[in-house]
């Protein structure tokens, strides 16, 4: 499926301010919105939505349909009457550029118990017909996740193969039980999740009545200790108990000479296909429903994937094997229509994955920070781009433009100038107009990168477990970035088509 020429900001809602210690989907949300409509920029890009596990990774999630409760907004839920002022000034926090996630499970776990409980003391016949609308919208998945989720609260969070066996295999009797007996608890969940998704489904009609789409991210893998892996065992390479046989990662190459071993069980791609697909088609049409367009991580694996033994320390030891390519997508177009698909296509790409993603018109993506590590024939220059492609200065992976060129070989250096014919005084600048005037139909760029923000501003170091996800700006830093430079960098390179200006 082809975009528009268009251009727009990559920022996550949990960077936005609050009170709250972490970014929500309130008016701070509505104010980055502004900012987009002011600027010309027609398009949002986020991270995951799903609820964080690990290390609070957006790609590390207890599911890949739910969606992370602690991006509720406490002044929506004063709004509704489902908390009171005093009950939300508890739960405030000082304004920092971090999150304090710690802090923020504390002080929103108890407003959202608090709201929770008044909803189901007051719910309105209104407020009935819509939660009974919700639950079966989504029975391929809520109710699962809801009882995974007491589950996991009742073992302290510990994996769910680590449950006694009768959990962990979802045996029938077990299960009745557990659920009579933890039944607040699993409507908790479920109001956690319908609160999330309305409030999350007002913000982006917000966007969308502004001109502005949404682009989500689905990542190909799901975690282990999930809701995905535990209700559906037979679609994931796991034993009886739960425990993984086969994960995830790549093999050596010239950034890892042990490869990197991810650690999310594989497909068991056959059983899929048998079952035509049904759980990607659900997790696809959801996607559908939530965003305007979605960025498809790690688009290779659908080609052939780099399978590993559960028992590997290091993923040097594994084997490439076939994915299901063509035949996954054009079942899903059959089901759902046009896919409006962003395909991620870095690093090793192969003929196979290439036609894949050609076949199906996804653009691919271009990131500038690679482009200058070798000669001119780099398909990361704006010169070699093709028009169905989506050009980024870099993504939540990358250090902030700033802080990539300050690090960069001397090499390296001297060739963005020599590019960009500038002192690189101004890089990030530099790259953004080089990506606006290229002929790639979109593009996106970090906040980080319009606000000229050095390396300590950079959402993710990939291969590090600590100090990720924690990005957040201020109302100062969003009120003194420089409106008029980006909307005249939009109206000179012709990416305003669609937006108010």
């Amino acid at each position: 499926m082809r975009f528009p020429r268009s251009s727009g900001t990559l920022v996550h809602p949990t960077s936005f301010p609050s009170s709250y210690g972490i970014g929500d989907l309130g008016d701070n949300a509505k104010q980055f919105i502004h900012f987009l409509q002011e600027t010309g920029q027609t398009i949002w890009q986020v991270l995951p939505l799903s609820p964080t596990g690990y290390g609070n990774s957006p790609y590390a999630s207890y599911s890949a349909f739910a969606g992370n409760p602690y991006l509720i907004s406490p002044d929506i839920l004063v709004e509704k009457g489902l908390i009171t002022s005093e009950d939300a000034e508890k739960a405030k926090l000082p304004s920092t550029t971090n999150t304090e996630y710690e802090k923020v499970f504390k002080k929103k776990d108890r407003l959202f118990e608090i709201a929770s409980k008044n909803f189901y003391s007051s719910k309105s016949a209104e407020d009935e017909t819509k939660l009974d609308e919700f639950k079966k919208a989504n029975k391929e998945w809520l109710p699962d996740y809801c009882l995974f989720m007491a589950c996991s609260k009742e073992h302290n969070q510990d994996p769910w193969n680590l449950w006694e066996p009768e959990l962990a295999q979802r045996k029938s009797k077990a299960i009745k039980k557990f659920a009579k007996n933890h039944q607040d608890e699993i409507d908790y969940q479920t109001w956690l999740q319908f609160e999330f998704f309305n409030q999350w489904h007002d913000l982006k009609a917000y966007a969308n009545d502004r001109n502005v789409r949404v682009v989500g991210d689905i990542p190909i893998f799901v975690d282990h200790n999930s809701a995905d892996v535990w209700a559906n065992p037979q679609y994931f390479e796991v034993d009886k108990q739960g425990n993984r046989q086969l994960v995830a990662g790549v093999p050596p190459d010239y950034f890892s000479k042990t490869g990197q071993l991810w650690g999310n069980p594989l497909y068991k791609w056959d059983t899929l296909k048998r079952d035509g697909y049904s759980w990607w088609i659900n997790r696809f049409e959801q996607m559908f429903g939530l965003f305007d367009a979605i960025r498809v991580d790690h688009f290779r694996g659908f080609d052939e994937y780099w399978t590993v033994s559960a028992e590997e320390e290091t993923a040097e030891h594994g084997e490439w094997r076939t994915g299901p390519a063509h035949d996954l997508f054009e079942t899903i177009r059959e089901e759902l229509g046009d896919l409006p698909i962003i395909a991620e296509d870095l690093g090793v790409m192969t003929p196979g994955v290439e036609k894949l993603r050609d076949d199906f018109e996804f653009p691919g993506m271009r990131i500038l920070q690679f482009a200058f590590g070798s000669d001119a024939g780099n398909s990361y220059l704006p010169h070699n781009f093709n028009q169905n492609s989506v050009v980024y200065t870099g993504t939540h992976d990358n250090d902030t433009t700033i802080g990539w060129y300050n690090s960069a070989p001397d090499a390296d250096k001297h060739r963005v100038r020599e590019y960009t014919r500038s002192d690189g005084n101004d890089i990030n600048w530099e790259l953004i107009r080089y990506g606006m005037l290229s002929v790639a139909e979109q593009a996106i760029f970090p906040l980080q990168d319009f606000m000229n923000l050095g390396g300590e501003h950079r959402m993710n170091i990939p291969g590090t477990a600590q100090g990720n996800w924690e990005w957040r700006y201020t109302h100062e830093m969003l009120q003194n970035l420089d409106r008029q430079r980006i909307l005249y960098l939009v109206n000179l390179s012709n990416r305003n088509v669609g937006s108010d200006q």
